[in-house]
């Protein structure tokens, strides 16, 4: 994923959040909808989750250090683990809270004009938002289905703001509906049921967003693809005649390690091996970019012992 890319995206929702957790707010100060209430929450929590992403991105820029030789690329992961569990406990159960209250302490909803208007508001700046995540996930989502894109993805940014965006907008859906029926039927209950509903729904996707970036932080290899290519780019068929085993991870969106054993002539001279290294490296940063970090390890291949020692692949 493009840095610029995800940025666009996050400032996009950045801004449709702090506008609609503003109009929510006051929706709920003259109308009393504990939908509007959660929703309010559900909008400043999105807020505050979009400003952990850019802070992640800036610090994930920092140089490496000694004490950090391979650098910073994962506090990127560290700020979008952060963003599930902000997701989980201020908006999804804050909000099942406020949907259990208003469901044994229901009241009818004032001003039935603020809640509505808002709402139908908020879907439309939602959507726009929503509408920026699609267009930037599409450039590098490729034949990748969404489901696809948003497991597979190293970079965490696009798919925490389309999950997010999508929450926002199934939420603004699900609080209309709450609403909607109670001043049809003048019954509050409903209120609480369309914020209970919210909070469910928020929790669902936090634990889905945790899932993902517990995975990234864990350390993930490169995709198929790409381990392909660096295979191919290793073997030069002369010095170089095969790859043993190799390892990859990545150490931030943009940054691989690739560590790889690789087979050599048993009459090759030191030179020629050095030599022939140095231009493999050259070839996998050419093919992949973003193999930044290269250990090739020169050996003599042995079938018998490759079969019980190593395990091919990532």
């Amino acid at each position: 994923m493009s840095a610029s890319g995800g940025t666009k995206a996050i400032v996009a929702a950045l801004a449709a959040n702090l506008a609609i957790a503003v109009a929510k707010f006051v929706a709920f100060v003259f109308s009393g909808s504990s939908s509007m209430l959660a929703e309010s929450v559900h909008s400043l929590a999105d807020s505050g989750n979009q400003g952990l992403l850019l802070l992640g991105g800036k610090k994930a820029q920092r140089e490496a250090t000694p004490q950090h030789p391979f650098g910073y690329g994962r506090e990127r992961y560290i700020y979008a683990f952060l963003v599930s569990i902000v997701l989980f406990t201020v908006g999804g159960m804050f909000a099942i809270y406020e949907g259990y209250e208003k469901i044994h302490n229901p009241h009818e909803i004032t001003h039935w004009y603020w809640p509505v208007g808002v709402l139908v508001f908020a879907i439309i700046a939602e959507s726009f938002s929503f509408r920026t995540a699609i267009k930037e996930s599409n450039a590098i989502r490729g034949s990748l289905t969404w489901g696809q894109f948003i497991k597979r993805a190293k970079a965490p940014e696009l798919p925490v703001v389309l999950l997010e965006d999508l929450g926002a907008l199934v939420g603004l859906v699900l609080a209309l509906a709450g609403v909607g029926i109670a001043l049809l039927t003048g019954n509050g209950v409903w209120d609480g049921i369309g914020t209970l509903c919210i909070g469910i729904l928020l929790i669902i996707i936090a634990i889905v967003l945790a899932a993902e970036t517990k995975s990234l932080l864990l350390g993930e290899a490169a995709g198929t693809e790409d381990v392909e290519k660096i295979k191919a780019a290793v073997v030069d068929g002369d010095v170089v005649t095969g790859v043993i085993h190799m390892r990859t991870l990545h150490l931030g969106p943009e940054e691989l390690l690739v560590a790889a054993k690789i087979a050599v002539q048993s009459d090759d001279t030191a030179t020629e091996v050095a030599n022939a290294i140095n231009a493999a490296e050259a070839r996998i940063r050419a093919a992949v970019p973003i193999a930044r970090v290269i250990y090739l390890e020169p050996d003599i291949f042995n079938a018998e012992a490759a079969a019980k020692g190593t395990n091919p692949g990532h």
